[in-house]
């Protein structure tokens, strides 16, 4: 009996031996097993940006504006509430960057939204607009805010679309009614002053222009070019001086000192403007279009660009559908001029 309960121990022994065995064996596969359980999900959440981007698509676009004013800014604006109501809330983020009327920082600002590769850039002004054609000719650019592309891009056989990688919006309001505009308020005038900042190709382009327009109609006309901020207030108190009415086309470095100019010319000298926001600075009338409304439809091109509705390269550059007469009364007032019925009084700020 001894004998067969020692064997019988000895064989329940070498069972769980083997057990013991088989569980150390089997130990590793647990921590397998929970490795594979931690991989599952990485796996879907890896897929789950494909799924999102089919569904959904995000951007993000980066936004270069020259200066700010108050023109310039209703553009960015516009442009903004556009694309987030055409794509919807949470699917555009905005880089938006302001080069303080330097060049050579569009230049920077426009190289850090190509090393980012961002989706679409807007150029809101000329000279973002020069540098975002030199720093990129694959990622969309949308302009705003300027007035002749081709002026802007140097392109000789101008036919309305850029080609590429840019397309845009015009700021240009028709100059031979701004023109017309001149000689409706100031009949008797003989002479007139162009002033503008030379450095800024689209506003030469303008004076060129509306000279040419003013010329026909018997005024004599005088450019007064001033190459930046510094000398503005000189060239402008020359002007003031020789001229009975002064014409400031959508100039962005006289728009960011409206207030200069009118110390100058404010109940002395008339100041027909290219736009609203230099009008209510420092104007008397202007023919301007709704900068908010241009940056807007720049906001649409853009959408249809980023969902593959449309082709930049073959979009052409679209312009304001409206343009408003309207005045500054206290200007007005001042000099002592009567504004016809059919002008609309710029709101005071």
């Amino acid at each position: 009996m001894k004998k067969l309960l020692a064997l019988t121990l000895c064989v329940a022994m070498s069972f769980s031996l083997v057990a013991c065995g088989a569980a150390a064996e089997s130990a590793p596969a647990a921590p397998a097993a929970e490795a594979t359980a931690e991989e599952a999900p990485a796996e879907e959440t890896a897929e789950a940006p494909a799924e999102e981007t089919a569904d959904g698509e995000t951007y993000t676009v980066g936004i270069c504006q020259i200066v700010q004013h108050v023109a310039l800014d209703a553009a960015t604006q516009g442009f903004e509430e556009a694309l987030v109501a055409e794509l919807g809330e949470g699917k555009v983020t905005f880089d938006e960057q302001n080069a303080q009327g330097d060049s050579n920082t569009c230049a920077t600002i426009i190289n850090g939204f190509v090393s980012n590769n961002y989706n679409l850039i807007l150029a809101n002004a000329t000279p973002p607009l020069q540098a975002a054609a030199a720093g990129t000719d694959t990622i969309p650019v949308l302009g705003t805010s300027v007035t002749d592309y081709a002026t802007a891009l140097e392109i000789t056989d101008w036919t309305g679309t850029v080609g590429g990688n840019i397309s845009g919006t015009s700021d240009l309001a028709p100059l031979d009614q701004q023109a017309e505009m001149l000689k409706e308020l100031f009949p008797e005038a003989k002479t007139v002053g162009l002033l503008y900042c030379s450095a800024e190709p689209n506003s030469q382009y303008q004076v060129d222009t509306i000279q040419t327009y003013l010329e026909g109609m018997g005024y004599t006309c005088t450019q007064y070019g001033f190459s930046d901020s510094n000398d503005l207030s000189s060239v402008c108190s020359t002007a003031s001086d020789a001229s009975d009415v002064l014409y400031v086309p959508t100039d962005n470095t006289a728009a960011a000192n409206t207030e200069l100019i009118n110390n100058i010319c404010y109940g002395k000298t008339p100041i027909i403007c290219g736009e609203e926001g230099i009008c209510s600075g420092c104007g008397v009338a202007t023919l301007s279009i709704s900068y908010y409304d241009l940056g807007y439809t720049t906001g649409k091109m853009a959408a249809k660009i980023l969902t593959g509705a449309a082709d930049i390269s073959t979009m052409p550059v679209e312009y304001a559908p409206n343009v408003t007469k309207e005045y500054n009364a206290a200007n007005a007032e001042a000099l002592g001029i009567t504004i016809p019925d059919d002008y609309t009084a710029i709101a005071a700020e």
